[in-house]
């Protein structure tokens, strides 16, 4: 397992009991370099969505654990957050929540002259995104998938 993800993984033992105790789930954990910097990003969800509170309570005690763990040899930023009205879709996991809502989709190269998709994800399995976008469906390589994330309309 590369260095991310064994982080990554790691943090995720960490912060289970955490989230737990603030009665908040794990959605998503990334540990990322952007420019000089490295972020450990935690995203947190609850039903009605998390707030401030929720995430600096998170936050304060991940940072007690993880500076007793020691185990991130780098500097870096830990952001706790929500994953946002816009989430990435990123595991299986995600996904399955997800059926029966709009989506956006875009692709590494044009697909029939596109990169963006968008539509009602109808299913998906370990090779294929199926979405409906108003009278046809359309199936996609999640090999040929950059991003897959929820639509919304302000």
């Amino acid at each position: 397992m590369a260095k991310a993800g064994v982080i990554e993984s790691r943090t995720e033992q960490l912060l289970e009991p955490i989230a737990q105790a603030n009665g908040v789930s794990i959605y998503d954990i990334e540990y990322v370099k952007e420019g000089s910097d490295y972020y450990l990003r935690c995203y947190i969800d609850k039903e009605g969505g998390v707030n401030i509170g929720d995430c600096e309570n998170v936050s304060r005690a991940l940072s007690d654990e993880l500076d007793r763990e020691d185990y991130i040899d780098d500097e870096y930023i830990l952001e706790v957050s929500s994953p946002g009205l816009g989430r990435t879709l990123k595991k299986d996991k995600h996904l399955a929540a997800s059926i029966g809502q709009e989506v956006e989709i875009k692709t590494y190269k044009p697909i029939e002259k596109r990169k963006e998709f968008s539509g009602v994800l109808v299913s998906f399995t370990d090779d294929k995104i199926v979405i409906s976008d108003k009278d046809e469906e359309i199936e996609l390589n999640r090999s040929d998938i950059a991003l897959v994330r929820l639509a919304f309309d302000f």
